[in-house]
C-alpha cells in the first residue's frame, strides 16, 4: 500500500496504520521475549530471585547505614525466614512464559515508543517533529530508570518487610512462585511507568488539557496522590514510603517545567503566525 499523505488518509486507513504499528511492536515484544525464555537462567536465578538473597547490593547497603547509625535491623540478616515454592503442575512454566514476556516488554520498550512516535509524528508539524527527536531517547532513559528504582529500591524494601513479617511463630512463610514474580514485576513496571510522568504531562499540555497553573494549583493533591502511591508499592513503613516519594515529587516538578516550555514555544508559535498573517 502506498504511503499517503496524512490529510488524505481515511479514518479507516488510520486504522490500518495503527494496525501495523501494533502488529510491528507486538513481534518485537515476542522475539526480546524469546531471547529472555532461552536465557531462563540468567533471568530467574540473577534477576528474579536476586532481592531475595541477602547478599544483594541494596541489603548490603542498608546493612551498612544500619550499623553505621547503631540501628538493629533485618537487612542484616544471613537469609529470609521464607521460601519460594510452586504448587500447580503448569505453575513453573507459566512463570517461565510471563515472566519472558514481560521481559520482552522492558527489552523491546525503545522499539514500542519508536513505533508510537512513528504513527503520531506524520500528525506533527516539521518543527515539531525536529523538536521532538529525542523523545525516543528520553522516554526510554526514564522508563529504564524508573525499572531500576522499582527492582534496587521498592522491590527490597517489599520483599524485605513482607518476607520478614509475621503474626506467630507458629506460622511459617512458603511463598507461591506467582506471588513472589508478581511483586518483583509489578515493582520495576510500576516504577516506569510512573517515571514515565514527564512524558505523559508534556503530551498533554500539548493537547491543552494541562498547563502549569493547574500543576501548581493541584500540587498539595499530587502530594497526597503519590503519597498514596508510594504506600501501595512499598511497605507500610514511613522510610520506605518517603524514599519512593522523593523521586516521584522531583518528577512532578520536572512535569511542570516542562509543561511551562510547551506553553511557552506554543505561544511563540502563535505570534510567529500571526506576523506571517500580516506580512501577507
Amino acid at each position: 500500500m502506498t504511503k499517503k499523505n496524512v490529510n488524505e488518509m481515511s479514518f479507516l486507513d488510520h486504522l490500518e496504520d495503527l494496525r501495523w504499528h501494533l502488529i510491528r511492536a507486538t513481534m518485537a515484544i515476542l522475539i526480546c521475549g524469546a531471547g529472555a525464555f532461552i536465557f531462563s537462567d540468567f533471568i530467574f536465578d540473577t534477576i528474579i530471585f536476586g532481592p531475595k538473597r541477602m547478599d544483594f547490593p541494596t541489603y548490603k547497603w542498608l546493612c551498612r547505614m544500619s550499623q553505621f547509625i547503631g540501628v538493629d535491623t533485618s537487612f542484616c540478616l544471613d537469609e529470609f525466614p521464607f521460601r519460594i515454592q510452586n504448587r500447580t503442575m503448569a505453575g513453573q512454566f507459566s512463570a517461565h512464559i510471563w515472566t519472558s514476556i514481560y521481559a520482552g516488554l522492558v527489552i523491546a520498550f525503545p522499539y514500542v515508543i519508536y513505533q508510537f512516535w512513528k504513527f503520531l509524528s506524520p500528525g506533527l508539524h516539521v518543527n515539531e517533529r525536529k523538536h521532538s527527536r529525542g523523545f525516543i531517547i528520553i522516554s526510554s532513559f526514564l522508563f529504564f530508570l524508573g525499572v531500576l528504582f522499582g527492582y534496587y529500591i521498592v522491590t527490597p524494601l517489599s520483599i524485605n518487610f513482607l518476607g520478614t513479617y509475621s503474626v506467630s511463630s507458629e506460622i511459617s512463610n512458603e511463598i507461591d512462585i506467582s506471588s513472589y514474580i508478581s511483586l518483583v514485576r509489578s515493582s520495576a513496571l510500576a516504577s516506569g511507568l510512573i517515571f514515565e510522568l514527564p512524558i505523559i504531562i508534556y503530551f498533554l499540555t500539548k493537547i491543552g488539557l494541562v498547563t502549569p497553573q493547574i500543576l501548581k494549583k493541584y500540587r498539595k493533591f499530587a502530594l497526597v496522590i503519590v503519597l498514596i502511591v508510594s504506600a501501595v508499592i512499598t511497605p507500610p513503613d514511613i522510610a520506605s514510603q518517603v524514599i519512593v516519594a522523593i523521586p516521584i515529587l522531583i518528577l512532578y516538578q520536572v512535569s511542570i517545567y516542562i509543561s511551562k516550555i510547551v506553553v511557552r514555544n506554543q505561544k511563540k508559535k502563535e505570534k510567529q503566525e500571526k506576523k506571517d498573517v500580516r506580512h501577507n
